[in-house]
């Protein structure tokens, strides 16, 4: 007895929990609905805590009085009403599936006859009978009665002016619906554009880009006696022309929220608003002439329809503002000698006292209207330019003429030199002065260009301003600049050096006063170039020309001297580049005072003395690269017993070209890997292989420079030198930071290996070899070296051992992943046998859902 009564509270404990778990609900839109007559109504109806399949279906009937007609279901076509069948056909009535759980039943255009109690109704798919299947809600539909009829407003409006916009707006009252009425507007092609919404609660909504102008005052509504409204736009403005539209919406409260109901939108009619700028007019009298010192008179005539204020500013050449005189009658901008006066209150003059030169140009009036708003803010309506006119200034400047001579030339360096800069027939000067500057320019042989550097400057107050490169000396009394006479100016070296040597030139500047009170340039005049002629100046001479690559090049430099002290000694240093502009020069020989020879590269050259003051260089073996261009620089120096050489002359000579055309064969440089893809501590094999072709020269009179790099960022071009190996096989290494190494090999005549053994991360990159042919002369049996070539690159890929690094946590991953499995089955088996046991069997409301559940 007491196991059956245990049994007994086991399964009722079940049956509870079972219970508690699903229970289902059915909600439909919280009611009553109000809607309007003609416009589009719908009912969502929803289903949840339910059993049986995902989807479930929905009917709704509707209720009027006792009697009640099924509306439409969603799993059974016959089930609707034979009196709604020509509504469901034509789609005035339709049913649309929003989830599994969720239905709405709509209604294109209610009609008054629709007000009824709606029901939905879900069939039972769950296993115990809980819940509510079915939800009702009380809808009721009202005649359509709203009427909008606004008031046309003035179709053109001038800037500044008012718009009214009147709309009617009239309908049946009735409880629980709202109205509210919205003013918009359409410009050009762009969306409609809200500007103030009134209801449905009574309150206001303005558009965001009309805050400030409702705050100012300038939007006002005026409300009428219920059925005509007005939004006044006071102070328009060209923005505000469009097509305006008023729309009434009605409203009801429905779950605490707004719902819309009914909605009518009238076009109230075209407003074009009149700028200010159409009939702003701004002219500015005739082209004028005058010379300078004289009275500038320009007026500016403004015009326009409309009540503004102006503000005038008068612009010279488009850009420059000369002064500017505001609404307010302050005047800004201006200098001492510009006034800007008011004449009336269209009328405004410019004067500019004592005219210069630099007051020619073009002259403009500019006129800003402007506007008071309601709010009491001054906003600019309109701008205009005015057509420019011309001023012409005409003077004439003062004339004279500038001769500069050597009054003091010097014989020998160090002696000293003196130049004269005299000013004659001067005409117009009145009260000006004149000043002088003192201009240096080196003589370089041929072509080559050079900059002019100033030596001193004599300015307009009579104050001497030395140069940068040149204030050591003049502070040190070794250059002086003088004014002897009033038009007089002498340059004096006090010691004439190589340094020296070069063109000279005079540059007088005559002052004259300003209207501001300080000096201006009124004149300059540049004298012709007097050259002081060098002292040592440097020719080459080609002896012997290279005719092809192994041949012998000699070369002379000869100096030529002028005013040079006996025991003078020379000294010589040949350079080469190649080409004349753009590429660097280079070291090749040279011969000190004391003649040791010293040689700057590594090759056969000889550089000897032949002569006083010639010299003669070669190069025994012409190789291709000393294609190029060769000339020499000469320095005279001195030395007094006791003391070391003192450098007095340099001269460059001219340059003597070295180009023979290259007939040799040809070489090209390939590289290919056994692999491109490896693991860490395997080795990878590389061969580089020289291809020739044109003349092959045999393997004996050829060698070759390899070297193989590795650029560790794909693409980079900043690669690190691995290994080497020179003509003589000789092979150097590159330090290495790791584990891994390589070594060369040489596989035959023009194919060589690199290898790398026990591979790392760091070796993964792009690979690449030069090779530099050396190819020794049948005839003469010397070598020379052809110019390096480089192959393509092969990027190596180091790969990661990723089978090793995973495998364990794999299996760890596994074992852990069927050990929660397990446990998961066999706890659900237990919530099972304990939470879905059933006591009787559920009945079937339809005869598809037991065909559902057979299956």
């Amino acid at each position: 007895m007491g196991k059956t009564r245990a049994l007994l509270l086991l399964s009722m404990l079940c049956l509870c929990f079972t219970a508690l778990c699903h229970c289902r609900s059915v909600t439909v839109s919280r009611g009553p609905l109000l809607r309007v007559e003609g416009q589009p109504l719908s009912i969502r109806c929803e289903v949840s805590e339910y059993e049986g399949p995902r989807e479930q279906d929905f009917e709704w009937t509707v209720t009027r009085g006792t009697e009640t007609i099924k509306v439409i279901s969603t799993f059974d076509d016959r089930f609707t009403d034979r009196s709604l069948q020509d509504r469901i056909w034509s789609g005035d009535i339709s049913v649309s599936r929003l989830a599994d759980n969720a239905a709405e039943l709509r209604i294109q255009e209610a009609r008054v006859s629709d007000s009824a109690t709606y029901r939905c109704s879900t069939p039972s798919t769950d296993s115990v009978i809980s819940g509510n299947y079915n939800a009702d809600v009380q809808l009721q539909v009202v005649p359509n009665s709203l009427i909008v009829a606004p008031d046309a407003p003035n179709p053109v409006v001038r800037e500044g002016g008012s718009i009214r916009l009147l709309c009617n707006v009239s309908r049946n009252f009735m409880e629980g619906i709202y109205l509210s009425l919205t003013w918009s507007v359409k410009k050009g092609s762009s969306l409609l554009e809200d500007l103030l919404t009134f209801g449905p609660d009574l309150g206001m909504t303005v558009g965001d880009d009309y805050t400030l102008r409702y705050t100012d005052g300038g939007m006002r509504l005026e409300m009428g006696n219920g059925v005509s409204h007005s939004l006044v736009l006071s102070g328009a403005t060209p923005a505000d022309q469009g097509m305006y539209v008023c729309t009434a919406r009605l409203w009801t409260r429905e779950q605490g929220a707004w719902n819309r109901i009914q909605e009518k939108t009238v076009e109230m009619g075209e407003v074009t608003v009149t700028p200010t700028a159409s009939s702003l007019s701004v002219q500015v009298q005739d082209d004028s002439t005058l010379s300078t010192g004289e009275t500038l008179l320009l007026t500016c005539w403004v015009s326009a329809e409309a009540s503004v204020d102006l503000e005038v500013a008068w612009l010279m050449n488009g850009t420059r503002v000369l002064a500017r005189l505001s609404r307010d009658g302050v005047l800004t901008n201006a200098s001492d000698a510009v006034d800007v006066r008011r004449l009336g209150k269209w009328d405004f003059q410019l004067k500019v006292h004592g005219v210069e030169l630099s007051d020619a140009g073009l002259y403009a009036c500019k006129a800003s209207a402007w506007v008071q708003r309601n709010s009491g803010r001054w906003d600019r309506a309109a701008e205009k330019i005015s057509d420019p006119v011309r001023v012409h200034v005409i003077k004439q400047n003062p004339d004279y003429t500038v001769v500069l001579s050597t009054t003091v030339n010097a014989k020998f360096s160090g002696d000293p030199t003196e130049l004269e800069c005299k000013v004659t027939n001067v005409s117009n000067l009145r009260s000006g002065r004149l000043g002088v500057s003192w201009l240096y320019r080196d003589v370089q042989p041929g072509d080559v260009q050079v900059s002019t550097h100033t030596i001193a400057s004599l300015d307009e107050n009579g104050n001497l301003v030395p140069g940068k490169m040149y204030k050591s000396r003049m502070e040190a009394g070794l250059i002086t600049v003088t004014r002897t006479e009033p038009s007089v100016f002498k340059l004096r070296l006090l010691r004439t050096t190589a340094a020296d040597a070069g063109e000279y030139t005079c540059a007088v500047t005559a002052w004259g006063p300003s209207r501001h009170g300080n000096w201006k340039k009124v004149a300059e005049h540049v004298t012709p170039a007097l050259k002081v002629s060098p002292v040592l100046s440097a020719a080459a001479r080609r002896l012997r020309e290279a005719s092809a690559a192994g041949s012998t090049f000699e070369m002379s430099c000869q100096a030529h001297v002028q005013n040079l002290p006996p025991g003078t000694a020379f000294s010589i240093l040949v350079l080469s580049e190649e080409a004349v502009v753009g590429s660097p020069s280079r070291k090749l020989a040279s011969l000190g005072p004391e003649m040791v020879l010293q040689l700057e590269e590594d090759r056969d050259l000889m550089l000897v003395k032949t002569g006083k003051r010639d010299f003669q260089f070669r190069i025994q073996a012409v190789q291709v690269t000393d294609r190029g261009f060769y000339w020499c620089e000469m320095k005279a120096w001195t030395k007094q017993p006791g003391e070391d050489w003192v450098e007095m002359a340099k001269g460059v000579s001219n340059k003597v070209q070295i180009d023979f055309i290259h007939k040799g064969p040809t070489f090209d440089v390939s590289i290919s890997s056994d692999t491109t893809s490896v693991f860490p501590w395997e080795t990878v094999k590389m061969e580089c292989d020289v291809s020739v072709s044109g003349t092959s020269p045999t393997t004996d009179d050829v060698a070759y420079e390899m070297k193989w790099f590795l650029s560790r960022l794909r693409g980079s071009n900043s690669p690190s030198l691995l290994a080497s190996m020179d003509r003589w096989g000789v092979v150097h290494k590159a330090p290495r930071n790791d584990s891994s190494d390589c070594s060369l090999e040489r596989l035959g005549p023009r194919k060589f290996a690199l290898n790398v053994h026990s591979t790392q991360d760091s070796d993964a990159g792009d690979y690449y070899c030069t090779a530099t042919p050396w190819i020794r002369s049948t005839a003469t049996g010397v070598w020379s070296k052809a110019p390096e070539v480089s192959s393509q690159r092969v990027f190596l890929n180091v790969k990661f051992a990723l089978w090793d690094s995973m495998k364990l946590p794999l299996l760890y991953g596994v074992c852990a992943s069927v050990t929660v499995g397990v446990v998961s089955l066999i706890l659900g088996l237990v919530c099972a046998h304990c939470c879905c046991k059933t006591t009787t069997p559920t009945p079937r409301s339809r005869n598809k859902l037991m065909e559902l559940e057979m299956d």
